[in-house]
């Protein structure tokens, strides 16, 4: 099973920059650009909870699982 997280495209819809986001939601910005990257090994559930809430999207629309 694998997971994708589609960060990099939502903020692009929204006009929203990395770093933008990092000062929204309080996370480094190294934190950001790791999930921006493609090759997301691992998160926490809550780093995931806090984008979505910052962005107002579903989970579901911040990852894909394959």
């Amino acid at each position: 099973m694998a997971i994708r997280v589609k960060l990099r495209q939502l903020l692009e819809q929204k006009g929203i920059s990395q770093r933008e986001l990092a000062r929204l939601t309080g996370l480094r910005a190294s934190t950001i650009n790791h999930l921006c990257s493609d090759n997301v090994d691992r998160v926490y559930l809550e780093t995931l909870e806090l984008v979505c809430k910052t962005l107002g999207v579903r989970i579901e629309e911040l990852i894909e699982i394959d």
